[in-house]
């Protein structure tokens, strides 16, 4: 979704440096982990010397590809390499890895080439076969770093890995919470036919839905041309109070849903995962949808604190220029490399190496993250940095409004239930 922000990105990071986003002094010593970030002044600061080299699993590929992906990390390696000084004055390098996210030997052949490659960490582009990369790159002392683990396996262990956003968990969760909350007992989910989402869904949602005391649904599509007005009237059989999907191969892909439900005259609240698109397509038509997000989005922009609407700017300018839309992946994507970068910066890190790295990120406390909320990666059992999450409801032509007026912390006796995620 572009939106004309009317500012010019020097004015943005000038206002961000003054409300303290981030530190435009480059003396300070804050003795690690402190919310405080990278230098970065009105003219930028250009990053010099030799490259700080990191893969990315870019889910180019296949039926479950994420375009987004490749326009937040070009983005962000821009305005990281050449406003805010790089990581410790060095630029960061991409070796980019298409994959395909149903396939595992796509994933296996990006870790091997990213050991080859020299890389000091790899970037996990919401891959939901992670898990079979991460035997070498811990053999290789690669750490994953992202911000959901969109794989269960990966999301339940700590080692070698990183992630700056919620698990996956905490968005159903979450979600789940909004509709007690409101007096809504049922619920259809549905979802790609592939076996992690048998995994997830199969197993973690009923009995959590269970906890809430919501009955539930689970309906499966195939991810290759799904028969959308077949899938909406699936969903809708039987009146549930909530129906939709909890998670989408591409914005496209939620726009057609939206479409057919409304065209089934589905009238409970149209759970949309993490799409922007049909918010802006739809107009009107989309208002009473619910989605979700680890990090603010631009249609409810107006409902954030100062200091995130004026990061927003900055996003939304340089992923423009690199010829993309501001929505839910490539904004994540651009905030996970700079949080990578201005995490490391404000722990004045000047050792390299992907154990330093992930040694050192597992160390960050009181963190105030990009778009998101201030984290704490200190958990020993649990890869993620938090468990917040954002939950939108669109309230008007092509405006949305969290769920309880920001971040909703998900219950933690009932995020106990699943490894990893607390």
């Amino acid at each position: 979704m572009r939106r004309n922000t009317g500012r010019l990105l020097a004015g943005a990071i000038a206002v961000a440096c003054a409300l303290s986003v981030v530190s435009c002094s480059s003396d300070s010593d804050d003795g690690g982990g402190s919310a405080s970030q990278t230098v970065a002044t009105e003219g930028g600061t250009k990053a010099s010397g030799d490259p700080i080299k990191v893969g990315l699993f870019n889910p180019s590929k296949g039926p479950l590809a994420q375009p987004g992906v490749a326009v937040g990390q070009k983005a962000a390696v821009t305005y990281i390499n050449e406003q805010i000084g790089g990581i410790g004055g060095r630029p960061i390098e991409v070796v980019d890895c298409g994959i395909d996210q149903t396939s595992p030997e796509s994933t296996i052949a990006c870790a091997n080439q990213f050991v080859e490659a020299g890389v000091v960490a790899a970037i996990d582009g919401n891959d939901v076969e992670a898990a079979a990369a991460m035997p070498i790159l811990t053999s290789a002392g690669i750490p994953m770093i992202g911000q959901t683990p969109y794989n269960a396996a990966v999301g339940a262990e700590t080692e070698n890995r990183v992630y700056f956003g919620p698990p996956p968990a905490a968005f159903l969760v979450g979600f789940l919470q909004s509709l007690k909350e409101e007096g809504k007992d049922s619920v259809t989910m549905g979802n790609a036919d592939v076996p992690q989402a048998h995994l997830i869904y199969d197993s973690l949602m009923v009995p959590l839905t269970a906890q809430f005391g919501i009955e539930t649904k689970n309906v499966y599509y195939p991810p290759a041309g799904p028969n959308f007005t077949a899938l909406a009237t699936t969903l809708s059989e039987g009146a549930p109070a909530a129906a939709g999907v909890m998670n989408v191969q591409n914005d496209n892909f939620c726009t057609k849903l939206a479409q057919s439900m409304r065209s089934v005259k589905y009238k409970g609240t149209l759970f949309l995962a993490n799409c922007t698109e049909f918010i802006d397509s739809m107009g009107a038509q989309a208002v009473g949808a619910r989605t979700y997000s680890p990090n603010w989005l631009p249609p409810a922009i107006e409902s954030a604190p100062e200091a995130t609407q004026k990061n927003m700017a900055i996003a939304e300018q340089f992923i423009d220029e690199a010829g993309g839309e501001a929505g839910y992946h490539s904004l994540g994507m651009f905030a996970t490399f700079v949080d990578f970068a201005q995490g490391l910066n404000s722990l004045q890190q000047k050792d390299f190496t992907g154990p330093a790295i992930v040694s050192a990120l597992k160390g960050l406390t009181n963190y105030q993250s990009f778009l998101g909320p201030v984290l704490d990666c200190t958990s020993p059992t649990s890869p993620n940095c938090t468990s917040e999450v954002l939950l939108f409801d669109v309230v008007a032509d092509k405006k949305t409004e969290p769920f309880g007026g920001g971040f909703t912390q998900p219950d933690p006796a009932v995020l106990k239930l699943i490894p990893g995620a607390v």
